[in-house]
């Protein structure tokens, strides 16, 4: 008879703390919540269900953590300034936060604006979206990427990463290009000015991909902590189609909005146009350029059908 097999397995390593939902809240034990339920509502994106329990229990641990790493960052950088014997102002601490369309990325990161902003070592907080950095519809155009606007190769990468080598620099302004959802274009002439704050969150699809090729810098080189805002494909497509419908119900009806021409579609026809959106451009975008980055970020905040999240993973130090 063979002998029995007692060898214990080693645990599974991983470069993450996993932290599940209720230990997370746990870690808001004591802090006030900063923000009343009428400025949750006004940031909150359409389709997104954000309520005080959610920012109370997620963001708000969230946002003291990020606010502990900058402040840390910055002493580390006064620290090394006595060393060397210089004056040097601390740059700003600079945050990514990637995910793909729909899973509520952008309200995560006003939200996180508006949070840190609470905290006494990052009172001045500015966000800036990697909309801006989009090529002009005209470029686009020419380029024959208007089917893929969203992909990589839809940005001008060049002028964001000048853009965040400048912040990081220590320019006392830097601007960069503003982007109308209305007009589904860059706006010529329109700047977000950016003034030397405690913290910059820089939000978009693909601030983690790696540097183009081996001797590039990469966009997420320039960060000092990144989040992925993650969910099941199946989940954020029900999101996708969902903010759809709202849209078409509301900011589509504005003559003046590139996207006008849905809205008169049928709940039936609003739905198969969505469906074509999401299966033809940003599912094919999120399989094969946002979800491959997760890994590379600092933290991932995993997301559940009813957008609360369910655990949290960050990176071991």
């Amino acid at each position: 008879m063979a002998a029995e097999d007692t060898t214990v397995a080693a645990p599974a390593l991983s470069l993450y703390r996993e932290i599940d939902r209720a230990e997370w809240a746990r870690l808001a034990a004591g802090m006030a919540q900063p923000l009343t339920e009428t400025e949750i509502i006004q940031i909150r994106g359409i389709g997104d269900r954000l309520d005080i329990a959610e920012v109370s229990q997620v963001y708000l641990p969230l946002s003291r953590l990020l606010s502990l790493y900058a402040e840390s960052t910055k002493r580390l950088g006064d620290d090394t300034s006595d060393f060397l014997g210089d004056t040097e102002a601390p740059t700003p601490f600079v945050v990514g936060v990637a995910g793909s369309v729909a899973v509520g990325k952008s309200t995560i990161a006003r939200l996180l604006r508006e949070l840190m902003s609470r905290w006494p070592g990052t009172p001045r907080v500015e966000l800036v979206t990697t909309d801006g950095f989009l090529y002009p519809n005209a470029e686009l155009e020419r380029r024959g990427l208007m089917t893929r606007k969203g992909f990589p190769e839809s940005y001008d990468r060049r002028a964001l990463v000048e853009f965040l080598t400048e912040v990081k620099s220590g320019h006392p302004e830097v601007r960069a290009p503003f982007y109308s959802h209305m007009r589904y274009d860059i706006v010529p002439d329109a700047h977000v000015t950016v003034r030397r704050p405690d913290v910059v969150i820089v939000e978009g699809l693909n601030v983690l991909q790696p540097p183009p090729a081996p001797n590039d810098v990469a966009v997420s080189d320039l960060f000092d902590f990144s989040i992925y805002v993650d969910a099941d494909a199946d989940h954020i497509t029900q999101w996708f189609v969902e903010r759809f419908l709202a849209l078409r119900r509301g900011a589509f009806t504005n003559p003046n909005s590139f996207f006008n021409v849905y809205a008169q579609l049928t709940d039936d026809e609003a739905v198969e146009r969505a469906l074509g959106f999401w299966n033809d451009i940003n599912l094919p975008n999120l399989r094969e350029n946002v979800l491959p980055t997760r890994h590379r970020a600092n933290l991932v905040l995993q997301k559940a059908a009813d957008h609360t999240v369910e655990r949290v993973l960050l990176r071991k130090l």
